[in-house]
């Protein structure tokens, strides 16, 4: 079953959850679903990669499964793992109580209530529209992208115990890369691609109108255009797009209706989360300093 019907209804289904997307990423969207490929989105952190993931699901109606991926990642976290306690507790109990042939323990130590399910198997094996979302794919150590390419080109997994599952109903797949090493070319192959950067101005006013609708426009472009200035620094964490709205719902919440030097300087925390980075601003902007009163 598909998830979208047409471009403009992957737009409409995106925006209805307030992530609004320009033709070319709505594009993608569509046909990631209509191709059954999954989507690489690749760009700086904060410019709402993961959320996307999230708003198809929002927007569909679909269950969200998320895979974090880190250096280390393996199999077991991944894929599948078996209950180890749970076994050793069921051999015990088989040779207090019984004499039984190894074999027949071997088998029922090995099935499904035994399995411990983790996000890809989760989301092979669940019914009903799903999106997966591997976040941060970079992250996560080459060796991991083997076990993705298994997954991403038949949509099925081998468990020796168990045997092959494959997907009754192909999951929406979306990776998510900030770019910290490149990704292999064969994982690449199998997915369609779009470079997320922070959007424009209209694009990000419009962003903070919908998912702040009581900020008035003169407050949601004077946030914008502060947050772009930052941008334009050499900040160690720019903003993301995320703190560029919950600055305005800070700002907001105060009462205030305009962002003044003094509302800025106050609430700077909100939108930087790096001491350095708040000092780089407090001189390039020139907002005033925190109040030690």
């Amino acid at each position: 079953m598909s998830l979208f019907a047409s471009v403009d209804d992957a737009r409409d289904k995106l925006a209805s959850t307030g992530y609004l997307v320009d033709s070319e990423l709505a594009t993608v969207v569509f046909l990631g679903d209509a191709m059954g490929k999954p989507v690489l989105l690749e760009g700086p952190a904060g410019t709402g990669k993961t959320e996307l993931a999230k708003a198809v699901a929002a927007g569909t109606g679909a269950t969200l499964i998320r895979l974090q991926c880190y250096e280390g990642l393996d199999e077991a976290r991944a894929l599948y793992e078996w209950n180890y306690r749970k076994q050793l507790l069921r051999i015990q109990a088989a040779q207090a109580t019984t004499d039984g042939a190894w074999d027949e323990i071997h088998d029922d130590i090995f099935s499904e209530p035994f399995l411990l399910e983790r996000p890809l198997l989760a989301a092979i094996r669940h019914e009903g529209p799903v999106v997966l979302l591997i976040d941060e794919t970079d992250k996560a150590d080459v060796e991991v992208e083997g076990l993705l390419l298994e997954l991403l080109s038949d949509f099925q997994v081998t468990i020796p115990e168990l045997g092959t599952i494959a997907a009754s109903q192909r999951p929406f797949v979306v990776l998510t890369s900030n770019s910290t090493r490149e990704l292999s070319e064969a994982l690449k192959r199998r997915c369609l691609h779009a470079q997320v950067e922070y959007p424009d101005a209209a694009r990000e006013r419009a962003i903070v109108r919908s998912r702040v609708p009581e900020v008035t426009e003169v407050l949601a472009e004077q946030i914008v255009r502060a947050v772009r200035a930052m941008r334009a620094l050499d900040l160690r964490k720019p903003p993301s797009v995320a703190e560029t709205i919950d600055w305005a719902r800070a700002v907001e919440a105060l009462g205030h209706h305009d962002l003044t030097d003094a509302v800025a300087g106050q609430t700077l925390g909100v939108v930087l989360k790096n001491d350095m980075d708040k000092a780089t601003v407090r001189d390039r902007l020139r907002l005033p300093a925190p109040s030690v009163s």
